[in-house]
């Protein structure tokens, strides 16, 4: 019996090491942790400070390409693969830190992958050297396809004398780099070590593949193979038999993203019909559609309504989704397949979409759940989606408060053309406020989701679970949270029982509101006054002026032998900013937008520019005028990121750093 158990453990052991694409039954919620030219919210350190909050709603975080590309850049002009990570988005031991944080908080990060093609260095043949572990890494000309760029590589290679492939692409052509030959067995055995690199060195959990129409699906089979991420997912941007065709040449070790399930909800938010969430985009179904025979390909997509290349952005229309962005983040986490939030969704209406991320979780859902269509007219569109713990009904569009769904449901949740109900066989108490760090006290619906009417909720803030005898409500009352931190538990009690005990964890702190100062220099331009057109935040910021292009400031401060124009602004929260967008006479020329300003801070505007509008320079930390010692300790005292530190001048007793003061920085060593 012991040979025959060896046999069968060996006969299987191939299959088990297989790359399995995406987890089947798979509940977890992915955050796109960047937007297009986003490097600042989107540095390594500015998402590691959001680690807890992340990880109080999120899975998985697909972060930018993370490897240096030679200039500024989003990573898709990839250059260095092994050792340069010094990027836009940060160092390399920054990228680590916020890669191990997020792994310690139960949150894995996906490595935007690209593969397709590669940026060279000085010439459009030659790319870098690179020894990794004891290894050198090389490609060379011959590792280009032989039809690169429409013909255009091979007529440059062979009048400077280099040589390309004997092999013509696998997919797609595309010009703007050199088109990597798949078939090369170099560039197969860079890529793998590549892949291994990323997961095994620096800490990834996945890939999400670049442009994978550009070569085969069947290398992306080899290289997961080869690798074995836990997960996979490819940008094929295409129609629904284009991308399930591609899931298949990878003997579907990867995902891909369901481009028909965003294009399904653009058309019915931008329309203003909502009928069409149950209708193809020109032919095509989502993959994740119930009219659609995807059979268990909702296993493999990723759903999203949103991204980089699709969002509205300067200079580039693109498609977007125009209007009701909070009912089209409910409609995505009422749905199977795996949803995919985009970043600025989140900044934009992260406390709408938490919760609606809970109630996913709560009731199940998972990449795999069953969906059938309840109602659909103009105005809204019901869908159930049946999760492993219950059923949601969501309801979503203009009319969605017109609708009350037929059975017996639960509203738990409820907003801008949206609506979330519970199956009342859940058994549970629903908790409105999502665990997290909040400034001041706050207030928390509970509600009952039971088949007994009249079901009353138990809770206790202590942390224990609560019991008959706990302190007792009725289904929709109202809680305050104090300051402080909390542990909520609540439970519904039927018929002499407690059930369903959901917990919350909070953490209340008070937030004093401070004062910035933003100062604007304008020698390189030659500009006598500047407009500050602003915005963003919690709504507070906008210009007095509130026509283009807002308010003009005609003086000028001097700090260290410079002209500034200064205008100040009050920060009232923790996520509370200012955005701006700088410029003279009637409000042209401008400067392009400068975003997320939360700190007193010193911007040049340069000569240089992003198509007609004017580049800013943020040159807050090397301004030089550094006061050692002792400051004026009449003024407030604030830490670099902003935060009121001493109202009163006073430094003794303060940890070593840099603070702010009058709108100058001092140390403390």
């Amino acid at each position: 019996m012991k040979k025959i158990y060896t046999t069968i453990v060996a006969l299987f052991m191939p299959l088990m090491m297989m790359a399995q694409g995406w987890p089947a039954n798979y509940g977890g919620v992915m955050l796109q942790g960047f937007y297009w030219d986003g490097f600042d919210a989107s540095k390594w350190t500015s998402l590691t400070r959001q680690a807890d909050e992340i990880a109080n709603s999120f899975d998985l975080v697909w972060l930018p390409q993370s490897a240096n590309c030679g200039d500024t850049s989003m990573g898709y002009d990839d250059l260095y693969w092994f050792t340069n990570y010094n990027s836009s988005f940060g160092t390399e031991s920054e990228l680590r830190n916020l890669i191990t944080t997020l792994k310690n908080k139960g949150v894995g990060c996906i490595a935007d992958v690209v593969i397709n093609h590669r940026k060279n260095k000085s010439n459009w043949v030659d790319f870098p050297s690179e020894t990794y572990k004891g290894v050198t890494y090389s490609m060379g000309s011959t590792d280009i396809c032989a039809n690169d760029d429409g013909g255009a590589t091979k007529t440059w290679a062979t009048k400077y004398g280099y040589s390309l492939s004997s092999n013509n692409d696998t997919g797609e052509d595309w010009g703007g780099m050199r088109d990597l030959d798949h078939k090369s067995t170099n560039v197969q055995n860079v890529v793998k070590a590549y892949l291994k690199m990323l997961l095994n060195d620096l800490g990834y959990v996945g890939f999400r593949y670049d442009m994978v129409k550009g070569y085969s699906g069947s290398f992306t089979k080899d290289y997961n193979n080869d690798s074995n991420p836990t997960y996979s997912v490819g940008e094929c941007w295409d129609g629904t038999n284009t991308i399930k065709n591609w899931i298949d040449a990878t003997n579907k070790t990867s995902a891909a993203f369901d481009f028909q399930f965003r294009y399904t909800v653009r058309n019915a938010a931008n329309n203003g019909d909502w009928r069409r969430l149950g209708q193809q985009n020109d032919g095509n179904w989502p993959l994740v559609s119930s009219t659609f025979n995807s059979g268990n390909y909702r296993r493999y997509a990723v759903t999203f309504v949103e991204n980089h290349d699709t969002e509205r952005r300067p200079g580039a229309e693109q498609d977007p989704l125009k209007k009701d962005t909070i009912a089209a983040n409910a409609y995505l986490m009422a749905m199977p397949g795996t949803p995919c939030v985009f970043y600025t969704h989140w900044l934009d209406c992260k406390e709408q979409i938490k919760p609606m991320i809970d109630a996913r979780k709560a009731v199940g859902i998972h990449n795999q759940s069953a969906t059938l269509t309840f109602a659909t007219n103009t105005s809204y569109y019901a869908v159930r989606t049946t999760g492993t713990n219950g059923q949601l009904m969501c309801v979503v569009g203009p009319g969605a408060s017109t609708y009350t769904p037929n059975g017996s449901w639960t509203n738990v949740l409820s907003g801008y053309h949206y609506a979330y109900y519970f199956s009342n066989d859940m058994e549970t108490a629903w908790v409105n406020l999502p665990s997290g760090k909040y400034e001041n006290a706050q207030t928390a619906t509970l509600t009952a989701v039971s088949a007994t009417s009249g079901a009353k909720l138990v809770y206790t803030t202590n942390g224990s679970n609560p019991t008959t005898s706990s302190t007792q409500v009725a289904s929709g009352s109202k809680i305050t949270i104090p300051l402080g931190s909390t542990t909520l538990k609540v439970g519904v009690l039927a018929n002499g029982q407690v059930k369903g005990i959901v917990t919350r964890q909070y953490n209340i702190t008070a937030f004093e509101p401070y004062n910035i100062d933003v100062f604007v220099n304008t020698d390189q331009v030659g500009w006598t006054a500047v407009n500050f057109w602003t915005w963003g935040g919690d709504g507070s910021h906008g210009p007095t002026n509130t026509s283009w292009p807002g308010d003009k400031v005609t003086t000028t401060v001097s700090v260290n032998g410079m002209n500034w124009y200064k205008k100040s602004f009050t920060i009232n929260s923790s996520d509370d900013y200012v955005n701006f967008v700088f410029s003279t006479g009637t409000g042209s020329p401008q400067t392009v937008n400068v975003e997320n300003i939360n700190q007193t801070s010193y911007l040049v505007v340069s000569s240089e520019k992003s198509g007609s509008n004017h580049l800013v320079t943020d040159v807050t930390t090397g301004i030089d005028n550094v006061i050692m010692g002792q400051p004026d300790r009449t003024s407030a005292v604030y830490s670099i990121d902003g935060r009121l530190v001493r109202t009163n001048g006073q430094i003794e007793g303060l940890q070593k750093g840099i603070y702010i003061m009058n709108g100058k920085k001092f140390i403390v060593k």
